[in-house]
């Protein structure tokens, strides 16, 4: 019997209700040192000097260093984003800090409060430097450089072509200007790091995404070889993008660690989260559309500037994600994309949940409602009109990206529907106006093209199915899609199977957790290493039962043979004979979740507050193996897209400084804020794995903030008001302005 396609109960939730859970913070250890930095109060500043002596003298402190005292490795590039020569970041600044938050001096000490104490006395005595905040003003060639190198532009591309011609001669042309804020990961458990001296190297504990990607990194940074490092990620309470890299902090740990033969650990708290992990977002863009008078696009040109930070990391490759995406769903003749990713005064950037795509919804289809206003159609036929037709699958985009399967009509149809869309009006009576919002989007799940995950598979002799993957669970709940996708293989109960990732000595080989690519990849090696686990064992039995394989059947785990069930071996009786166990790379092309989404918002004409009515999420996320699973990976990211669009944002005066350093001045949606959300599934089987699954974590950040967006910003136009410059996220203060204002705010 198959549990694929079955809502099974996540079998993990046990023991993290209970407690019992272990997070890198509940690690026993002897001796082990609890670990605090002293950082930057500073976003661009010449070092002075680190006086550490002071906080040397503390009882219980074992010992504090600056760059100055011991040869900390530099903190290595995550590929395969490879910064220009000469652009590196120090474990510790040692000359120049180039954000606030940088470390300049790391504690090492009894207890965690002893250590904060000791950071209290560290003298940081920094001379300030001009700052630049914006990308596009850091991209200016008159603007201050924060490397010797001679740009602050890290990485710059375009696809497409020069299309003025088409803009020459289109009927409709509309410009647009989108700036996106940088967004606090804000999961539950900050960055943790414990690092463990072993008589035959380091053993690590970490909250991560991509434990084998971490030992790459560790290793070249501290020049020790992979098999001498351990890496394990007990459970992770949340990471949405920003625990896949390696970061300074990680570096200076386990450097010192080997240095003092002491176990080392750091917890981030709730400030350093905020001021000193990577962002997410933080992208400026100018886009200008042409069409024809019926509403058909013609040309679409881009022109993006994204936000590095201080420093080139996983951030960097955000912006060319935007612009792969750009086209969306819609069949757009000429294209032209230009992307730069630039260097900036602030923490470094990596990806957020949705990672460039929510960037390239929200522009491209606030455009697509405008080009509707214009010609006075409906925003929904628009869609219609230029949308991809499912007979053109697998469809070329004009940046060459190629989409697997979809049927983007009826998945525009069945959100109609479900939401009972109407094209709104405003209230004829009192102070709220209400108005409904679509978003049609597609996704680029997978990572990097052709992109790969290891799985194996084995059956014991003592009854158990283990499965050993490469991928990292940080919440998806993988024990029990896992067990759901190997156990119907073998037709045997889920509580046979054995899930484990997140050990770098216990699995082979990984990739790792992110970009939706955990059940398509992942979840296909586990599927192809256990077909191929029963192959063999059919030939086993076959052997033992001494028939031929095609006088077997199996079921529940055993074989038996044909008109005669009495002669019957099991896998696991197979399995005593010899190892039966396989090991599979699993590679395949992306594949391309797509879907519709749509807003129901009312706004208050006295205050500006939007308050969200309902969100409906027609999704198409191929073949779905634990739809209980997905609903919950929907209702997530829904929630996230609507801190994005109306709430959260991540400010800096014009000092560099941070306004927000905890949750009193950072607005993140709560559950009063979640409005009813209608998820209505669709399947489109993906053809590029044998699974036929696509990605299924991130469509709720990338459709919902569009169509919110596009429902605001509907009222606002009928209220005598077309926003050419939009700004988020759509506060109060900002939506009132507007409505007072009848104009561009």
């Amino acid at each position: 019997m198959t549990t694929i396609g079955l809502p099974v109960a996540r079998l993990e939730d046990e023991a993290i209700v209970r407690g019992l859970a272990m997070y890198t913070g509940d690690a026993v250890e002897p001796e082990l040192l609890e670990v605090a930095f002293a950082r930057s109060w500073a976003a661009h500043a010449l070092i002075k000097e680190v006086d550490v002596a002071t906080a040397r003298s503390i009882p219980g402190v074992v010992g504090v260093w600056s760059a100055m005292d011991a040869p900390f490795p530099p903190t290595p590039p995550t590929p395969p984003n490879v910064p220009p020569e000469g652009v590196e970041w120090p474990t510790l600044a040692r000359d120049k800090v180039r954000y606030f938050g940088e470390p300049l001096a790391i504690v090492a000490a009894t207890d965690r409060y002893v250590a904060e104490d000791a950071v209290g006395l560290i003298d940081l005595d920094l001379e300030p430097l001009p700052s630049s905040h914006d990308p596009t003003e850091a991209a200016a060639s008159d603007a201050g450089q924060l490397f010797d190198n001679g740009s602050n532009v890290m990485l710059e591309g375009r696809f497409g072509e020069d299309i003025e011609d088409a803009f020459e001669r289109a009927d409709v042309v509309l410009e647009g200007r989108f700036r996106h804020p940088r967004l606090a990961h804000m999961a539950l458990e900050g960055r943790s790091f414990l690092a463990i001296p072993r008589a035959d190297g380091l053993e690590v504990f970490c909250s991560h995404q991509a434990p084998h990607r971490l030992r790459m990194s560790l290793a070249l940074a501290l020049q020790m070889p992979q098999e001498k490092l351990r890496v394990r990620v007990p459970h992770v309470g949340g990471a949405f993008g920003g625990k896949s890299q390696v970061y300074p902090e990680y570096v200076a740990i386990a450097f010192l660690s080997l240095q003092l033969g002491r176990p080392l650990r750091w917890v981030e708290d709730r400030t350093e989260s905020f001021v000193a992990s990577a962002h997410g977002r933080g992208q400026n863009q100018v886009i200008r559309l042409a069409a024809e008078r019926s509403g058909r696009i013609v040309a679409l040109d881009v022109h993006i500037d994204g936000d590095v930070g201080a420093y080139p990391h996983t951030g960097a490759l955000v912006p060319p994600i935007t612009a792969l995406m750009m086209p969306g769903p819609y069949r757009i003749p000429r294209l032209s994309v230009r992307f730069r990713s630039v260097l900036t005064n602030a923490v470094p950037t990596a990806p957020y949940r949705g990672a460039g795509r929510p960037e390239a919804t929200l522009a491209l289809e606030v455009m697509i409602d405008r080009l509707a206003s214009e010609i006075g159609a409906d925003p929904a036929e628009v869609r219609a009109l230029n949308f991809i037709a499912p007979s053109e699958f697998p469809y070329e985009t004009g940046t060459g990206e190629v989409y697997d399967s979809g049927d983007y009509p009826t998945a525009l149809k069945l959100a109609l529907d479900v939401s009972g869309y109407r094209e709104s009006t405003v209230e004829p009576h009192g102070h709220e106006m209400s108005g409904f919002g679509i978003a049609s989007f597609v996704e680029r799940a997978g990572g990097q093209s052709n992109s790969s995950e290891f799985g194996s598979v084995e059956v014991t002799p003592e009854g158990r199915i283990v499965a050993r993957s490469g991928a990292m669970s940080t919440g998806q709940g993988h024990a029990t899609t896992f067990a759901q996708i190997v156990g119907s293989v073998f037709d045997v109960s889920l509580d046979r199977v054995d899930v484990i990732q997140g050990d770098t000595d216990e699995v082979l080989e990984g990739v790792g957790t992110f970009a939706s690519r955990s059940v398509q990849l992942g979840g296909s090696a586990l599927l192809v290493a256990s077909q191929e686990v029963l192959d063999l064992a059919c030939d086993r039995a076959a052997t033992s039962l001494e028939v031929h394989r095609a006088d077997l059947e199996y079921s529940e785990g055993r074989f038996s043979v044909v008109g005669a069930s009495s002669r019957v071996v099991s896998i696991f009786e197979l399995a005593a004979e010899s190892d039966l166990q396989v090991g599979e790379v699993f590679a395949a092309k992306l594949t391309y979740p797509y879907g519709t989404y749509v807003a129901s918002v009312i706004v208050d004409r006295d205050t500006g507050v939007t308050e969200l009515r309902g969100i409906t999420a027609a999704d198409d996320c191929g073949t779905i193996v634990n739809p209980l699973l997905v609903e919950g990976q929907t209702v997530g990211s829904v929630a996230q897209g609507l801190g994005s669009v109306l709430l959260e944002r991540v400010v800096y005066d014009d000092a560099g400084q941070p306004l927000a350093a905890s949750m009193m001045d950072y607005l993140a949606p709560t559950l009063s804020e979640i409005p009813t959300i209608r998820p209505a599934t669709m399947v489109t089987p993906s053809p590029n794995n044998p699974l036929g699954a696509k990605g299924a974590g991130e469509a709720g950040c990338i459709g919902t903030p569009a169509a919110v967006a596009n429902a605001v910003l509907g009222i606002l136009r009928r209220h005598g008001c077309t926003m050419v410059d939009v700004d988020l996220p759509f506060t109060p203060e900002r939506v009132w302005r507007a409505l007072r204002d009848g104009q561009d705010s």
